[in-house]
């Protein structure tokens, strides 16, 4: 199976930094992402690992792709709508999308395109390539009260306690937790936020060995304070970001898929613009990647419009360079100025039509021959004489005679038992 865990390197260098998108912004749209998501299961009744299955989906398939290619919100919905069925706990794909239109505004929703199912059923199969078909997905709230059954103290301060660690696991989908960690060290670490906060101090617990430290240390081993403070950092900064947004200015929508732009469409104005830059560039120096997209833009094979070939079959002097390339016709040559030597040489795609098949001409018929009759057949004049008779099956013969039928003894023999009985 794949490993879905990633160290603060990789988390730094995803497709979407890649493609130009800032840290801070690939985790405003992560976190902007996985709260439509509970947003959007809340309102349709659904249960939290279905919300939290579909989460993490949406992060795993962001490790692979790039926010600029794939809308975040038709990702989010694609995710919630594979993680009903995992989690067997479907939901209709038009409820989901109706969902989302309720809770999204219009420049959000223009991202679904003209066929909004069209567009979430299309991305789930690039989502199951994703994730590589790897479905299941534990969560750090089993563990979270499996633990927490294990501490001993004040029932009513623990319960007040768990409540907050379950709040810090709910809001630490919006990070990145679930790429680096295993849910129980994310549901130990929680437990231990939330006690700190709540002033609820863990003494004892059920199951203790002289050698467990703290209370963890009989679930998970090897986890050290260091690792444990990171996981608390993230979902405390998740609160510090969130009142520095509420200044910024909302995330730009996106083009779904079937409207983007083509690369192809803007290539005459790249064109233009990378000559504008070598011009004024004046021999300053161009960028790798102004290089690549000239050499990408070279192989680009104009379209040129060719009028019709005229009257003599030959073509004009400002297409001989488009002509130039193509091979020479059999038994004729290009001449120099763009004409044709051979009379029957055309461009390929301006080629005169073939010319009609021959008219084969049919035998006429007879002025008589609806009015004559054809001769019978001889095979019915003459007959042959029938295979003669078995002798016992010949003519009928005087009862008693030699050579009498086989019929004629037959009924001799009935006719007399008849008479026997009579």
């Amino acid at each position: 199976m794949p490993c879905w865990y990633y160290d603060k390197k990789e988390l730094r260098e995803t497709p979407s930094i890649l493609d130009g998108v800032t840290y801070d912004t690939e985790r405003r749209y992560r976190k902007e992402g996985a709260r439509f998501i509970m947003e959007c299961g809340t309102k349709m009744g659904l249960g939290h690992n279905t919300m939290a299955t579909g989460v993490v989906y949406f992060h795993r398939f962001y490790m692979f792709h790039s926010f600029k290619s794939f809308p975040r919100y038709v990702t989010a919905c694609c995710c919630l709508f594979l993680a009903g069925k995992v989690e067997e706990t479907p939901k209709k794909c038009r409820d989901i999308i109706k969902t989302a239109r309720g809770i999204l505004n219009d420049n959000y929703f223009y991202s679904f395109g003209d066929d909004p199912k069209e567009e979430v059923m299309t991305l789930e199969r690039i989502l199951l390539q994703t994730i590589k078909f790897d479905l299941q997905v534990e969560h750090p709230y089993t563990f979270l009260l499996k633990y927490a059954k294990c501490i001993k103290g004040d029932q009513q301060k623990l319960q007040k306690m768990v409540q907050m660690a379950w709040n810090f696991v709910n809001d630490s989908l919006s990070t990145v937790v679930c790429l680096q960690w295993e849910p129980e060290i994310i549901a130990v670490a929680l437990i231990y936020l939330a006690s700190k906060l709540s002033k609820f101090l863990v003494q004892d617990w059920l199951g203790r060995q002289p050698q467990h430290r703290c209370w963890w240390d009989m679930f998970v081993s090897n986890v050290t304070m260091e690792i444990l403070e990171d996981i608390c950092h993230q979902v405390l900064d998740l609160y510090q970001s969130s009142q520095r947004e509420g200044q910024e200015p909302n995330s730009p929508p996106q083009k779904p898929p079937s409207r983007a732009d083509s690369p192809t469409a803007n290539i005459k104005t790249n064109v233009d613009q990378t000559s504008a830059q070598q011009q004024s560039s004046q021999g300053n120096g161009i960028e790798l990647n102004n290089i690549q997209s000239i050499k990408s833009l070279a192989n680009v094979i104009p379209v040129v419009s060719l009028p019709p070939p005229s009257s003599n079959d030959a073509l004009p002097l400002a297409n001989a360079a488009v002509l130039a390339p193509l091979p020479p016709p059999p038994g004729g040559t290009i001449n120099s100025s763009g004409g044709n030597a051979s009379a029957n040489y055309h461009h390929m795609y301006h080629a005169p039509p073939p010319p009609p098949p021959p008219v084969v001409p049919m035998p006429p018929y007879a002025a008589n021959a609806w009015t004559q009759q054809p001769p019978p057949p001889t095979h019915y004049t003459t007959s042959a004489p029938p295979p003669p008779m078995p002798p016992n099956m010949g003519p009928s013969a005087p009862p008693g005679a030699a050579g009498g039928g086989y019929y004629n003894a037959a009924r001799q023999q009935q006719q007399q038992q008849q008479q026997r009985y009579q």
